[in-house]
């Protein structure tokens, strides 16, 4: 049963408004199954970023394949952009994005189901066109009104505007959620998502208030009992985490957010020396990235989070929990407006 449907809802065929956001470099194939099957939008993650191109698209092709097999509903992909200096798009994208592809043309329920590719981190050029041949609803990731704009332009079927508090691959200039997410949704004519800093029923509402068709969440998700591609002990350092415990540190793609392990020291400090070459630096936080994620190391480890996690106290069931947050988005704005209307009765 759907109790907010929106624009995006509509466009992409599920019942709420609500999207677990790339979260990669790791698998997300469960929890993806999970958030589809509660009636929301799972995303299949990019498995990593030091990989070589074809080894990499076999490893995401597998992890589409499995996803399609947990799940008969509608899912997506994301794929994170990365850019040579003269702005032509990486190999390793090249591979993810042409995997998408493949996968949907190769297999006729997987073409029914894989219905969105979200791109971030950099906006894919000349693949915008390609994307939207395939059939593939394009969903883009912006830190700017400026970026949002000119997705539009380029084709882009959503904008996710996200705000500098999320996890994960952050924006060179900070532009935080709630100043963000109305600026776009008033520069663009498509359905925008928020993401950061989004965590349950009241932060879904403020959402639609501000003018967004959804909200997309990788914090919160993470820690649940349906992530079960990822060690325990991520779940728990979220549910842990208090305010100020987050630190941006530079990511692959630019700056990112996480909490702040042992790890993030080291990273800060390798930098801060020069210590790496640039293609070393990426192989080891790639490491780092999926250590945490794989064997639960949170010494070694990077965890990728948001600022949320200080608002996160427990670990949740995906089935249960994504249609109760679309209810209580639903009971919070008609709560708001029956006292409204109580409150401009009492005034006449």
């Amino acid at each position: 049963m759907s109790f907010l449907a929106t624009r995006y809802t509509e466009l992409v065929g599920i019942e709420h408004p609500i999207i677990q956001e790339g979260m990669g470099p790791f698998k997300t194939v469960a929890l993806a199954a999970a958030v589809s099957n509660a009636g929301g939008m799972g995303t299949v993650s990019m498995p990593g970023m030091s990989q070589e191109p074809s080894e990499g698209a076999a490893i995401m092709r597998r992890h589409i394949a499995e996803c399609a097999a947990r799940t008969d509903k509608p899912f997506a992909v994301n794929v994170p952009v990365g850019a040579d200096d003269t702005g032509k798009v990486l190999p390793i994208t090249e591979a993810y994005i042409n995997a998408v592809i493949e996968a949907r043309e190769a297999d006729d329920k997987v073409g029914q189901q894989l219905k969105v590719l979200t791109t971030s981190a950099g906006f894919p050029g000349s693949f915008a066109a390609r994307i939207k041949d395939a059939g593939l609803i394009h969903q883009h990731k912006v830190g700017s009104t400026r970026q949002a704009i000119k997705a539009e332009e380029a084709g882009a079927d959503v904008i996710i505007a996200s705000g500098y508090e999320m996890g994960g691959h952050t924006h060179q200039s900070p532009v935080h959620t709630f100043v963000l997410l109305p600026n776009v949704t008033a520069a663009v004519s498509v359905p925008v998502l928020l993401s950061g800093g989004a965590r349950d029923g009241r932060t879904l509402a403020a959402a639609l208030a501000l003018g967004a068709s959804g909200v997309a969440m990788g914090t919160r998700f993470i820690a649940s009992t349906d992530n079960t591609d990822w060690h325990p002990s991520v779940a728990q350092f979220v549910v842990d985490a208090q305010e100020g415990d987050d630190v941006v540190f530079p990511g692959v793609y630019g700056p990112a957010r996480g909490l702040r392990t042992p790890a993030t020291d080291r990273l800060l400090e390798i930098v801060r020396n020069g210590e790496m070459t640039i293609d070393e630096l990426t192989e080891w936080k790639d490491h780092a990235l999926q250590l945490a994620q794989s064997t639960g190391d949170l010494e070694n480890g990077l965890v990728a989070a948001g600022q949320v996690s200080s608002g996160i106290h427990d670990v949740i069931d995906v089935a249960t929990f994504v249609p109760q947050m679309a209810r209580e988005a639903s009971e919070v704005l008609q709560q708001l407006v029956q006292g409204m209307a109580t409150a401009s009765a009492a005034t006449v």
